[in-house]
């Protein structure tokens, strides 16, 4: 039973990283279309960066339920 218990652990552990990996990228992905916007047309940084923290904290939510629903599922919420 032990190991049982083990490894539900570990599949817990192994369901957040997945998790986490599709709001790297995206995170990723928004301040990279912001750079090479603001490199093709400089005079529009101001009015693209309140998208770009909106987008931000969208993905970051993704990765915060995430982690809420491994912690409900493991039965530790």
């Amino acid at each position: 039973m032990d190991i049982v218990a083990a490894v539900e652990g570990s599949t817990a552990a192994i369901g957040y990283g997945l998790a986490a990996i599709g709001p790297g990228i995206g995170v990723g992905l928004v301040f990279a279309a912001y750079i090479q916007s603001t490199a093709r047309q400089p005079e529009s940084s101001r009015m693209t960066l309140p998208y770009v923290w909106i987008g931000f904290a969208v993905i970051e939510a993704l990765a915060l339920l995430g982690i809420a629903f491994g912690f409900i599922w493991q039965g530790n919420l």
